[in-house]
């Protein structure tokens, strides 16, 4: 999956290369953003702690001197509910079904460079990586249903907040009306390391989740 997604995003930059070099006479301004994200988890890491969320983010991209057709820098934040997931687990000897609810929220600041999206041009690929600090917030609890009533039994394992690293790479196109407003949308495959997760009463792991994002806002342009 990650070879796949590495070799869109060569072609990508190589695309919006190509078209940057073709407003090289523009005048190239930044902008700033306000958008929605529809975040999914990637692979088992991410898909046994959590389902897809919904999120908002802003963002703000600011090209180099000298180079600003073709390259920018980027910053921006994220925050994305990543839902409840639940997990069954059984005790080997008794057979007793116990439940473990894993509920997080996600939030993300990150900075890094992008290649494309600036000039004149009306459509303006984009391609770009970004590093992150990320912050999880989780609370896991483990639950002792009740099949045949409303008296299930309920235990809070843990509810506190993890700072981890990641990174990003984003392919996005804006639609440029005038340098003045922008609607700026794309996809962005996101790698996080060393999460920790609660995995029963004791027992913990480092997992290391990968997800999916779509992307769609606004912008104004900056001067």
């Amino acid at each position: 999956m990650q070879k796949y997604t590495l070799e869109k995003f060569v072609l990508f930059v190589i695309i919006s290369v190509f078209v940057s070099i073709g407003f090289s006479d523009a005048i190239a301004g930044g902008k700033a953003g306000l958008y929605g994200i529809y975040m999914v988890p990637d692979g088992k890491d991410a898909e046994n702690y959590s389902r897809p969320g919904f999120g908002l983010g802003i963002h703000i991209v600011m090209p180099v001197p000298k180079l600003a057709n073709v390259l920018a820098g980027t910053a921006g934040f994220e925050f994305i509910n990543l839902l409840s997931k639940s997990i069954d687990l059984r005790d080997p000897d008794t057979g007793l079904r116990v439940e473990q609810n894993t509920d997080q929220n996600y939030m993300r600041l990150y900075i890094g460079g992008q290649v494309g999206g600036h000039g004149n041009g009306f459509l303006r690929p984009h391609a770009g990586i970004n590093l992150a600090l990320i912050y999880y917030n989780i609370s896991t609890d483990l639950v002792i249903p009740d099949d045949y009533g409303d008296n299930e039994i309920r235990q809070n394992l843990s509810s506190e907040g993890h700072v981890v690293f990641g990174y990003d790479i984003t392919l996005g196109l804006d639609l440029n009306f005038s340098n003045k407003f922008m609607l700026d949308g794309g996809v962005r495959y996101l790698k996080t390391f060393s999460v920790p997760q609660q995995l029963g009463e004791a027992d913990s792991e480092k997992i290391h989740p990968q997800y999916f994002q779509i992307y769609l806002g606004v912008g104004v342009g900056i001067n």
